[in-house]
C-alpha cells in the first residue's frame, strides 16, 4: 500500500487542544495525505493543522455531516479513514481498521469503541443511550452492528460514492450505517481503543437531544428497508391507545355509563392501527419484490 492511497479525514471544530498531535500521530504511522474539514473554529484549529502538514478545507455550511458530505465530495483517494479531531481515538489503531478494506475483504468498517474504552470515556448515560440506540438499529435493519455511532472508519471509495447521504449534524454516522446496509455493502467491525476527551476540549454533543435526533433517524430511514417495522410501530401504538381508551368505556359500562363518542374513538384507534399494519405487509412484499428485481439486474449486468 502507497501511504498516499489512503485520505484521513478528520472534521474538526474548535479542536486546537488536539488536532496537532493527532496529525503528528497519524505522520508516524506513515500517512500524509491528511484532509482535514474544518467547520470555521474560532480557536487555532485551522492554522495547527496546516502548520503540520494538514490540507485544510472551511466547511461551507454547519453540522458534521455537512462537512463529511464535502469533504467526500472532494476526495479522490482509493481509501479513507475516518476520525474525529477530539482525540479520543488512536491513531495506532488505523492500520487494524484499514486493513479489511485493502485486503479486499470489506467495503466499510466501523472502529467499535463499546469494547475497549478508557474510564471516563463514557458516562453512564452515554453508555446506556449508545446500547439502546445499536438495539433499535439491530431491530430496524437486522444487521447486528455494536457501535453505530462511532466516528472511526474506514471505506473504500466506490463505499463512499455510493451512500446517499442528507443528515447534516450528528445522525450522520447513523445515515452512513444504514445506507451501507440498504447498498449491501460488506461492513466488518473492528475493536478500537476510545479515550476520554481532552479537559481542553469541551463536547460539542447532548445526549438527550442528539440521542433524540439519532433514534428519530433510525426510525424514519427504516421506512424504505424494513416498512413493517415502521408501520408496526405506528399500529402498534394505536392500537394501544385504542385498548386503553376501550377499557375505560367498558368499566364504565359496567357502572351503567354509556361513552358513546368514546366508544367511536376506540373504535377508530383500533381499525386505524390495524390498517397500519395492513400498510406495512404490503410495503414489505412491495420493497422485497423491489430489491428482488435490483438483483436480478445486477446479476444481468456483470
Amino acid at each position: 500500500m502507497n501511504s498516499a492511497d489512503v485520505c484521513i479525514l478528520i472534521p474538526t471544530l474548535n479542536e486546537a487542544a488536539t488536532i496537532g498531535q493527532l496529525i503528528k500521530d497519524f505522520k508516524a504511522e506513515g500517512f500524509s495525505n491528511i484532509l482535514v474539514i474544518d467547520g470555521n473554529s474560532r480557536d487555532r484549529t485551522k492554522e495547527i493543522a496546516e502548520a503540520e502538514g494538514a490540507k485544510v478545507v472551511l466547511q461551507t455550511g454547519k453540522g458534521k455531516g455537512q462537512a463529511m458530505i464535502q469533504a467526500f465530495r472532494l476526495i479522490k483517494s482509493p481509501y479513507v479513514l475516518l476520525i474525529d479531531g477530539d482525540g479520543t481515538e488512536l491513531a495506532s489503531d488505523a492500520h487494524s481498521l484499514l486493513a479489511p478494506v485493502l485486503e479486499g475483504g470489506a467495503d466499510h468498517v466501523v472502529g467499535n469503541r463499546l469494547v475497549n474504552y478508557e474510564s471516563g470515556a463514557f458516562t453512564k448515560l452515554n453508555l446506556v443511550g449508545n446500547h439502546l440506540i445499536n438495539m433499535l438499529f439491530d431491530l430496524a435493519y437486522g444487521a447486528q452492528l455494536k457501535d453505530i455511532l462511532s466516528g472511526y472508519r474506514a471505506f473504500t471509495l466506490e463505499s463512499i460514492r455510493e451512500l446517499e447521504l442528507n443528515k447534516t449534524g450528528f445522525e450522520i454516522e447513523t445515515e452512513i450505517s444504514v445506507e451501507c446496509v440498504l447498498k449491501n455493502q460488506r461492513i466488518q467491525e473492528i475493536p478500537i481503543t476510545y479515550l476520554p476527551r481532552s479537559e481542553k476540549g469541551a463536547t460539542k454533543l447532548n445526549p438527550l437531544k442528539d440521542g433524540l435526533r439519532i433514534g428519530s433517524t433510525i426510525y424514519r430511514l427504516a421506512k424504505v428497508h424494513n416498512p413493517m417495522f415502521y408501520f408496526g410501530i405506528l399500529g402498534s401504538f394505536f392500537i394501544l391507545a385504542g385498548l386503553f381508551t376501550g377499557t375505560f368505556v367498558v368499566f364504565q359500562w359496567f357502572q351503567g355509563i354509556t361513552r358513546i363518542p368514546l366508544s367511536i374513538l376506540t373504535t377508530l384507534l383500533i381499525i386505524f392501527g390495524l390498517q397500519m399494519f395492513i400498510f406495512g405487509m404490503l410495503s414489505d412484499l412491495i420493497v422485497s419484490l423491489h430489491r428482488q428485481t435490483l438483483r436480478l439486474i445486477k446479476e444481468q449486468n456483470k
